[in-house]
């Protein structure tokens, strides 16, 4: 008897959002190692026009845009005789969005990934998620909007892609506990003193993952497991307080769910992103990949603990404002963003992130200019303000 997978009936219709990326050269890859599965009808980046060509050209795509509108010449030159339409600025994302497909990959990194994210939900294209601002900067309205539409949202960050699994389709008022796991990065082992003296190039030093440098530095934090958090408790509309993180060195287990009769099931693999952006390209049906094949025989030994929110204030700080939702989560975001470009610019230390972070959160507490957005573009309207306080308290004009 074959073990074969059987092929899909048609191509599934693709739109990439995010393609030149770490998320879009894996999506790339698993495309490519699935000949006739899938048809990849556009491709979108924020500026790298040269690469975006070429993987426009690799997947066959009919249309790419650039949000950057001063790329475009280098894309059109790039693509000159390919036969493959392109297009820039905001406008032009939103077309590569909306373009007819099946699933719309949303991974254009940061908040500008809202907006083309957003249209192919109000188009009425299921979304596989890997942008995480769309939750953790607009999630009640994001979900909100695609209930509406009727449409799926499929988790492709690996944490969430783990529990989507484990949880088996059972009703969430079935879960007791939702656990995601973090590695606890390049400074799991560190002394406080330590990290507080941590430049860009050690935090940079994921011990697991390769990821961009902003998501690296949230690793190194920890900030990012609790933009997770935000953006779990959206996906899986589930209580803040039955969310929880442990802290998983080998990562491994990519997420736990805790059942009312005790039962827990994980969601395992080895740390390579083709598994998670498989499973959502291809569901609900399943795609080989090259991935890894997991040897626990060999690995031996699997260890969690708790996280330290003392050493790593950043998960304390996101906590906090997965609590008090409304627009804190927008703002979290926001300010965090700022401080870590200003990280890695070496204008300020490690440490600062999650204390200016906390500063602009508890500002904007003060003011009581915290509610919730009531839609995407408020959403955005926050953001955009967020940072500009953020920017002027790092000059020390404002805040």
């Amino acid at each position: 008897m074959s073990l074969a997978l059987a092929p899909a009936a048609a191509p599934k219709k693709l739109n990439i959002l995010g393609a030149t990326g770490s998320i879009g050269r894996s999506a790339e890859a698993v495309i490519l190692g699935a000949p006739g599965r899938f048809e990849v009808g556009t491709v979108a980046s924020g500026r790298d026009a040269k690469n975006l060509a070429r993987v426009a050209k690799s997947l066959g795509a009919r249309f790419a845009a650039v949000a950057d509108p001063a790329s475009y010449a280098d894309l059109k030159a790039e693509l000159s005789g390919s036969g493959i339409e392109c297009g820039a600025g905001p406008e032009a994302m939103v077309q590569a969005a909306v373009r007819p497909a099946d699933l719309v990959v949303g991974a254009i990194a940061g908040a500008a990934g809202v907006k083309p994210t957003y249209a192919a939900v109000e188009a009425g294209l299921d979304v596989a998620l890997a942008n995480k601002e769309c939750l953790v900067c607009a999630g009640d309205a994001f979900m909100k909007a695609a209930r509406r539409k009727g449409i799926k949202v499929l988790p492709m960050d690996s944490e969430h892609n783990a529990i989507f699994q484990a949880l088996g389709g059972e009703p969430i008022e079935n879960v007791e506990t939702m656990w995601l796991t973090a590695s606890g990065g390049p400074f799991r082992t560190w002394s406080a003193e330590k990290i507080a003296a941590a430049t860009p190039e050690q935090a940079l030093a994921h011990p697991n993952w390769a990821m961009g440098p902003k998501v690296t530095i949230d690793s190194a934090s920890l900030m990012n497991k609790g933009l997770e958090l935000i953006e779990a408790l959206h996906i899986f509309s589930i209580p803040a307080e039955k969310l929880d993180v442990l802290v998983h060195p080998q990562s491994i287990v990519h997420g736990m769910v805790s059942f009312a009769d005790g039962a827990v099931t994980a969601g395992m693999a080895n740390p390579d992103m083709k598994a998670p952006i498989a499973h959502c390209l291809a569901w609900p049906e399943r795609v080989a990949t090259s991935v890894r094949r997991l040897d626990l025989g060999a690995i031996g030994t699997l260890t969690f603990e708790k996280p330290d929110l003392d050493r790593f204030p950043a998960l304390r700080v996101a906590m906090a404002a997965l609590r008090a939702g409304g627009a804190m989560p927008t703002i979290l975001n926001a300010a965090n963003e700022i401080m870590v470009a200003a990280f890695l610019n070496k204008k300020i230390g490690f440490n600062d992130i999650a204390r200016q972070v906390e500063a602009v959160c508890e500002d904007f507490a003060r003011r009581n200019a915290v509610g919730a957005p009531a839609d995407v573009e408020e959403a955005l309207a926050v953001d955009h303000i967020v940072r500009e306080k953020s920017l002027a308290r790092l000059e020390g004009v404002g805040g």
